[in-house]
């Protein structure tokens, strides 16, 4: 069976983000698509220490979920990455978290779908919107689309419940990441990279 992995990167476990993540694996379960929400929790999240060690040890150095969440990933057919809006951007653990996983596992992404869902309150979903994106475009990821830019609009706990376009824009996503999931061949082969760093 096809799954699709969702991260939930708010620090509250029934929030207005999770609304948007189980809007979306109910409408992908229509389509026969199994989903998982993984949450990265409410604690402390360490970033990036750029100790570029990853590649050697086969994951990120320190101890915490990014590894798992690598590992169920690679066993997934799509990723959707959910987020509350802090300042026009998304969470900033989610961020951290994210910064590491796609530089220690990246590669191993490349060809799944990826798409992503922001809540907020008022105003800065399309830039939180383009932020998350970014991690999907310089994976070779395929970006999912939906009817509109993929956001939900609430601000007390369970309030989005009531953003019926917001709900349809979910919808409309599952039902393009289950499109996509099917209708994509196997990525082509990819050049070798080439890194400059533009000092002359």
């Amino acid at each position: 069976m096809k799954k699709v992995l969702l991260i939930n990167g708010s620090p509250r476990q029934n929030g207005n983000t999770s609304i948007a993540l189980k809007e979306i694996a109910a409408q992908l379960s229509l389509h026969g698509v199994d989903s998982e929400i993984f949450r990265i929790g409410a604690g402390p999240m360490q970033g990036c220490i750029g100790c570029g060690r990853c590649g050697a040890a086969g994951g990120c150095v320190l101890a915490d979920d990014v590894n798992k969440c690598a590992q169920l990933l690679r066993d997934c057919d799509a990723l959707v990455i959910g987020s509350p809006v802090y300042y026009a951007g998304p969470n900033g653990a989610l961020c951290a978290f994210l910064d590491r996983l796609f530089y220690s596992h990246g590669k191993e992404f490349d060809g799944k779908p990826g798409a992503c869902a922001v809540v907020c309150r008022r105003g800065g979903a399309s830039a939180a919107f383009d932020r998350l994106n970014k991690y999907f475009t310089i994976s070779n990821m395929p970006v999912a689309p939906s009817q509109y830019w993929n956001s939900l609009h609430g601000a007390a706990p369970g309030e989005a419940a009531a953003d019926a376009e917001g709900l349809q824009i979910m919808r409309t996503l599952a039902d393009n990441l289950a499109w996509m999931i099917d209708a994509l061949p196997a990525p082509p082969a990819r050049q070798p990279k080439t890194f400059t760093n533009f000092i002359r």
